[in-house]
Parts: C-alpha cells; sequence; structure tokens
C-alpha cells in the first residue's frame, strides 16, 4: 500500500494539480490514478506553461487556420483534455459514489468580480464539457459567492478557489448550505451535487515571512507557521459546522460536505521541507491538490500520521502573535486574493498571445 492509498484510508483524497494533453498519450495520467490520485485541477498558469513547452504545437498547427478567437480555440482545447480526463476518473467517481473523481476548469479570471458573466460563462462550461464528474472553478470573492450559490442550487459542482483566509472560507460554506437548503425546499436531490473549498496555503506563509523579514522577526518563532494555522483554524470551522443541527438534517437527506481543499501545496521556501504542507495537514473530509514533483516527493519520503483535527489554540496564539507585530492576517488575505486574480489574469492573456503567435506561425507556413 502506497502513502496515497494510506491517506485515502485516512478520509483524504489527493488530486493531481496538473492537465497537459500530453498526459493522455503517454499514459501518465492513468498511471497516477492506477498509484492513487483521485482527481484533477487545472488552471490557466498551467496551460501557459505547457503551450510555452510545445505540448499543444501539434493541435495549433491543426486549426491554425479556423477563423475562431484565440479565446475560443483555447476554450476548445481545454474542454477537450478535460472530457478525456473526467472519463478516465470515471470509474473513481462511480467507485466512489460521486466522492471523488474530479476534473476542475476554471470560469475565465476576468471575471471574478462580476457575478452574472460568472453565472454564464460557468453554466456555459458545464454543458460544453457535458460530464456529471466535472468541477467548475469558482473563485470564492465576494461577487463569487452569489455565483456559487446559484451553481450549487442549479446541480452544478464547483471548486471554490482562491480562498486565503478563514473568514473567507466561513462565507463560501454559508452560500454551500443556503443552496443544498433551497434544493431541498424545492424537492431536489441533494447527492447530486458537490463541491470543495480550495484554501491556498504556501502563499500564505510566502507573504507572511516577506513582513516578518521587514520587521526583522525572523527568528523562526514566527516563519513558516501562519499557513498551517490559518489551515487549522479553517478545518475547525469546517468541524464545528458539520457538527451542526442544519447541516445533519442535509446530510440525513444525502447531501456531501464541502470539503476543505488545500491548494498551492508546493513548497515555496527552499529552507523548508518539501513535504511540509502535506504532512501537516493530513485529516479525514479534506482533499489536496498536489503538482508532480511535490507528489513525487511525498511518495517517496512524506508522512501519513493524521494531524487533523488538533487542539487549535496554539494556531489561535500564532496569529495573535501576527497582531502584535502588527501583521493582520485578513488584511494580507485580501491582497493575496487580489494578486492571485492578477495572476491567472496574466497568465490567461499570456496564454492567448502564445496561441495567436503559433496560430500566426501556422498561417505564414
Amino acid at each position: 500500500m502506497n502513502r496515497l492509498q494510506i491517506l485515502l484510508e485516512q478520509g483524504q483524497s489527493v488530486w493531481l494539480d496538473d492537465l497537459r494533453r500530453d498526459m493522455f498519450a503517454s499514459d501518465e495520467l492513468a498511471e497516477w490514478i492506477a498509484r492513487g490520485v483521485r482527481g484533477l485541477t487545472s488552471n490557466p498558469t498551467t496551460f501557459e506553461q505547457a503551450i510555452a513547452r510545445g505540448v499543444y504545437d501539434q493541435a495549433l498547427r491543426d486549426i491554425g487556420h479556423s477563423e475562431r478567437l484565440d479565446q475560443e480555440v483555447f476554450e476548445s482545447l481545454a474542454i477537450e483534455d478535460v472530457r478525456r480526463a473526467c472519463d478516465l476518473f470515471r470509474p473513481v467517481y462511480e467507485g466512489s459514489r460521486r466522492r471523488d473523481g474530479y476534473v476542475s476548469l476554471e470560469v475565465s479570471p476576468l471575471l471574478a468580480r462580476d457575478t452574472a458573466r460568472s453565472l454564464e460563462e460557468a453554466r456555459r462550461l458545464w454543458r460544453a464539457v457535458d460530464r456529471p464528474n466535472v468541477m467548475i472553478k469558482v473563485p470564492g470573492t465576494a461577487e463569487g459567492c452569489g455565483a456559487i450559490e446559484q451553481l450549487l442550487f442549479e446541480g452544478i459542482n464547483v471548486n471554490v478557489t482562491l480562498l486565503f483566509s478563514v473568514a473567507q472560507y466561513e462565507a463560501v460554506a454559508t452560500a454551500h448550505m443556503r443552496a443544498l437548503q433551497r434544493r431541498r425546499a424545492e424537492g431536489r436531490a441533494l447527492d447530486a451535487v458537490a463541491s470543495v473549498a480550495s484554501l491556498f496555503i504556501s502563499r500564505i506563509d510566502s507573504t507572511i515571512d516577506r513582513l516578518l523579514v521587514s520587521r526583522a522577526l525572523n527568528d523562526g518563532k514566527l516563519s513558516g507557521k501562519t499557513a498551517i494555522a490559518n489551515a487549522q483554524l479553517a478545518y475547525d470551522s469546517f468541524m464545528r459546522l458539520q457538527a451542526g443541527a442544519d447541516w445533519q438534517t442535509l446530510k440525513e437527506e444525502g447531501a456531501m460536505p464541502q470539503r476543505l481543499l488545500w491548494a498551492s501545496t508546493a513548497t515555496k521556501d527552499p529552507q523548508y521541507s518539501d513535504v511540509k504542507y502535506l504532512d501537516a495537514l493530513v485529516g479525514p473530509h479534506t482533499v489536496t491538490t498536489v503538482p508532480p514533483k511535490t507528489l513525487n516527493a511525498f511518495i517517496d519520503h512524506g508522512s501519513t500520521a493524521a494531524q487533523l483535527p488538533c487542539d487549535v489554540e496554539s494556531a489561535r496564539m500564532h496569529l495573535a502573535a501576527l497582531r502584535r507585530a502588527e501583521i493582520e492576517l485578513e488584511v494580507c488575505a485580501a491582497q493575496l486574493e487580489k494578486d492571485g486574480i492578477e495572476k491567472f489574469a496574466a497568465s490567461y492573456y499570456s496564454l492567448l498571445n502564445a496561441i495567436h503567435t503559433k496560430r500566426a506561425a501556422v498561417r505564414r507556413a
């Protein structure tokens, strides 16, 4: 039994944070599934990197003379890949009774502040992929929460992304609860819709550690601890929500919990263990998304010992110490959300430019 299978026995699912067309021809994705990977996520950055490496050159040559816009070309490539991945994960989806086996596809990052257009695009992508085990990724911004609730109410699976604080998570969890309560009130099935709430991990430590350095407080007492403390508090909130009477009523009628998903789990700072965030956040009712390099490291030398649930008093004390140092996590989280949207938007524009350049080369040939 490998480490991924041990995690699954403890209630944690591992999803791969990578999607490339060459994963199908080489059987790489099928091999990951055989090893215990239970789902897959994608985003504009990973597509941009794959296009830059030439993974999609043949596909772009095939459609280089098409009259479609570059955005439409990208979308057609992404949808085809997501469909194929969904089909590979379909046995996992069915065998887990819809708990796992999902493949995520993101709405345009340009719509993160637009509720109405996020709804429209999410519905369109859901119809275009036409697979029950696709999840549409929607940023958990204030504007996104309204779209998330409505999409879940309509029965569209949602991966809520770009969460950085407990307050953000709780707003998303409330939207999920309201959506299921509305479905229940209308007599709709509660077991037909799935969702995860993606809390970003390593980016938090990168930001807080820089602030600690600027205040000459990087003595090891506070650095490298905020991301895990934040995740522990979010998990504590999740557990309290699960124990509440409102959730128990929904659970009895078949509702699946909106699991916390640990995103951005690759270690950014080389002074920390390359599996730091995977080791620290093992626990039931969670998902962890991992890029291939980090996942291989975890399979080689990661720890599968359960760390959640835990006593969160030390986490609260850590955030209190940050406040005494005049570092407010909520303020940092708001900036990280803004930066995350801008980063994905930049990647989106970059990949469209790469598609445009490669298509232009085909036309000149």
